[in-house]
């Protein structure tokens, strides 16, 4: 079974930026679709494929970025030009998968 953590949360200020990282420490990340969840409302952020393929929910289009490294067995979410609107916990998952602690991500100024 693929079991997932999360990190590289913190605090911002607005336009600033983040790198989120999604490992796996058990079970291959290559094979699996991997999703970005923020909560209170478990939000969907965005979404990558197991060929590339990403997708997006419109609040962050444009500003975040979803990318693998199969290599590292790691996905990753590049939050650039922060709002603080994208205050939230972060959680990364997959069907199946169960939920991680999440990373918190707070933009303040």
């Amino acid at each position: 079974q693929v079991n997932l953590v999360e990190s590289g949360g913190g605090v911002v200020q607005p336009g600033g930026s983040l790198r989120l990282s999604c490992a796996a420490i058990s079970g291959n990340i290559t094979t699996i679709s991997v999703t970005w969840y923020r909560r209170l409302q478990r939000d969907f952020v965005a979404h990558i494929f197991p060929t590339g393929d990403t997708s997006y929910d419109y609040s962050v289009k444009g500003r975040f970025t979803i990318t693998r490294d199969n290599a590292k067995n790691t996905v990753y979410l590049q939050m650039n030009n922060l709002k603080l609107e994208d205050t939230a916990v972060y959680y990364c998952t997959s069907d199946g998968v169960p939920w991680g602690q999440g990373t918190q991500v707070t933009v303040s100024s």
